[in-house]
């Protein structure tokens, strides 16, 4: 039988999981007006690409180290939650894509870890730090064919 702190466990876990997964379409999608749905004002990040302290630091470091790409998917997977109190840690191991053009893109791994926070508007993330597993160069290949175009003739 469910009570309630194990309603709670559960409930805790599934927004903290779903923020990871925020986290990606953020980036992926440039989302960048949802920042303050998933992180603190204060958020601290440490990355290959370097650190930010706050909302405009992160931001220019996200955009700096990623609009120069032509897309990019990055995938979250294998994710630990350690919930304590109104305080997380989650890992999770990530891969990214990132389309340099229509016909190379670059891959990169890596462990992301997160401090996360309950504030009064659900959890968000204090922390993240992202530790490189490996990247490769642009590797190129054959064009993908858009699936939008599929059966038309240019």
């Amino acid at each position: 039988m469910l009570n309630e702190t194990t309603v709670r466990a559960l409930s805790d876990r599934i927004e903290l999981a779903d923020l990871v997964a925020r986290h990606s379409l953020w980036i992926d999608e440039a989302r960048w007006d949802e920042t303050d749905r998933i992180f603190t004002e204060d958020v601290a990040v440490a990355s290959p690409r370097g650190q930010a302290r706050g909302f405009e630091e992160l931001l220019a470091l996200v955009r700096k180290g990623h609009d120069q790409f032509a897309t990019t998917l990055h995938c979250k997977s294998n994710l630990v939650i350690e919930v304590d109190g109104d305080t997380a840690a989650v890992r999770a191991h990530e891969i990214a894509v990132f389309v340099v053009d229509e016909r190379t893109e670059a891959i990169a791994a890596g462990i992301a870890r997160y401090t996360a926070r309950r504030t009064e508007g659900g959890w968000r993330f204090s922390s993240l730090d992202i530790t490189p597993v490996a990247l490769t160069e642009g590797i190129e290949r054959a064009p993908i064919p858009n699936p939008r175009t599929k059966g038309t003739t240019s």
